[in-house]
């Protein structure tokens, strides 16, 4: 794995003090089945400095404000943390990009946030939860949302939640429930005709989009049963999102995703700090080792610049760590580079 900033993340999380605060009031102290983590930013630029990142598109992961049943709450703390993440970005010049939350499911309110944040903030897009307290994304009484955001050709991070209904005990939601819950997402999306009406919206997939690519087929076969539609169409539709790699760069699933997505559409994603450093750099490392070096520098940067033109052009100025810090990290990623080869299949 290289040590070179180039890297373009646009799956990483922020949890400010503020948002852990408020979560612990409403007595939530984990997300997705796992411990809120720590975080900081200078915990989120050693990271990115271990696994070659120069810049990370940060977003608050689930439950995003959903956990807020107040609406004019949820509205609030949406404001507080773009408020938050701008400053982020300010304090630390090309190494932070955002993802503005919104306070789903309330449409009329997450329209309203998206124009300040987009308009006003400079966020690099938004980012959605697939399901807000029950209401899937790509349901009835969202248009005012789809609308903001097609007028402005935003970019729509999906990120998974709780799938709702109870958890299976012994299968944490990160494991298993939540690539369904962003299938889900996809799927209606494709159903009920958002992406045929708001053409100018860009939806990024988290986690190389749940089970879509491998079940596309069978999915594009149903949707186009149950609407009149044809296979063919249904399939370049979901062809037409784009994914990340989170958790997702391994010898099996990656190259699913290669072959499903349209070239261009597969962006570079670590999921830190709920992804910790080991895997962070485990998957990482499915990239450096199974990627041919044209199509990984793509998947590690130009895809995200073609989306994200303000990130081209100039290079990202990085400190220099100190030298025991880059003598450890150095460990670490050699470290990585054996483990990953150790655990595949047939490894001797």
């Amino acid at each position: 794995m290289s040590a070179a900033p180039h890297r373009i993340d646009v799956h990483q999380h922020i949890v400010p003090d503020f948002y852990r605060d408020l979560m612990a009031k409403s007595g939530l102290v984990e997300a997705g089945g796992r411990q809120l983590p720590d975080w900081s930013p200078e915990s989120a630029l050693e990271q990115m400095d271990l696994l070659g990142t120069a810049t990370a598109i940060v977003s608050v992961s689930t439950p995003g404000t959903g956990f807020l049943t107040d609406p004019g709450e949820a509205a609030d703390l949406a404001r507080l943390l773009n408020d938050f993440s701008v400053s982020l970005t300010a304090q630390h010049p090309g190494r932070f990009g955002y993802f503005a939350t919104l306070p789903m499911p309330d449409a009329a309110a997450s329209a309203a946030e998206a124009a300040r944040a987009l308009d006003e903030l400079g966020a690099d897009g938004v980012t959605l939860l697939a399901n807000n307290q029950g209401t899937y994304l790509g349901t009835d009484g969202q248009d005012a949302l789809w609308r903001t955001l097609n007028d402005r050709r935003a970019v729509v991070f999906v990120h998974p939640a709780d799938l709702p209904a109870p958890p299976v005990d012994g299968i944490p939601p990160f494991a298993a429930d939540f690539l369904l819950d962003t299938t889900r997402a996809a799927y209606l999306l494709v159903r009920n005709g958002i992406v045929r009406r708001y053409p100018d919206i860009r939806f990024v997939f988290s986690h190389a989009g749940g089970f879509v690519p491998y079940a596309s087929h069978r999915m594009a076969v149903a949707i186009a049963s149950d609407i009149g539609r044809s296979p063919r169409d249904v399939l370049e539709e979901l062809r037409g999102f784009y994914f990340d790699t989170a958790l997702s760069s391994s010898p099996a699933a990656l190259p699913t995703l290669l072959a499903f997505a349209r070239p261009g559409h597969v962006l570079f994603g670590s999921d830190w700090p709920f992804a910790p450093a080991a895997a962070g750099q485990y998957f990482a490392n499915g990239l450096d080792s199974g990627v041919e070096p044209g199509l990984r520098a793509a998947i590690d940067r130009g895809n995200a610049e073609a989306l994200f033109p303000r990130l081209g052009g100039t290079p990202v100025p990085v400190p220099d760590r100190p030298v025991a810090v880059r003598l450890r990290q150095s460990a670490q990623r050699a470290g990585a580079r054996l483990f990953f080869k150790l655990v595949q299949p047939g490894a001797r």
